[in-house]
């Protein structure tokens, strides 16, 4: 599977320090905080998503390239516009090393709740780089 890679503004990749005196992260990117594998797999309701090009989307994984990250994203769309069949996380894992082969990603078709709110994701995934910012083109 061959994955599409985006170059965008590294401060969305950010991991954040842990603050003791305000008992929080700061300093983390959006995409970052979207991390929801863990979520996902517990079935709980996942992190905020993060919004790309017009869509949301939440990370599953992160890598170190070196000294940089890259993030691995599925985009996230409501239950009503998912055409096919959803699944849960505990229902694909059943499947043992078939659901790892699947061509659109693992998480692709995977039910998840955000804000009370049924979602789908879906794959491919994408993955996200530190780079250059985009430029919106206002002409």
């Amino acid at each position: 599977m061959s994955t599409e890679v985006y170059t965008l503004d590294p401060t969305r990749l950010a991991s954040g320090a842990w603050c003791h005196r305000s008992n929080k992260t700061v300093g983390e990117g959006d995409i970052s905080a979207s991390y929801s594998a863990d979520r996902i797999g517990m079935g709980q309701p996942v992190r905020k998503p993060f919004c790309w090009r017009g869509d949301r989307w939440l990370c599953v994984g992160t890598r170190y390239q070196g000294e940089e990250v890259e993030a691995e994203a599925y985009r996230l769309v409501p239950e009503a516009a998912f055409e096919g069949s959803s699944t849960t996380y505990a229902e694909k894992t059943r499947n043992g090393d078939a659901a790892r082969a699947d061509p659109n990603g693992f998480y692709h078709g995977m039910a998840v709740r955000h804000g009370g709110n049924a979602y789908v994701l879906t794959g491919p995934p994408v993955t996200f780089v530190p780079g250059q910012t985009e430029q919106l083109n206002l002409f």
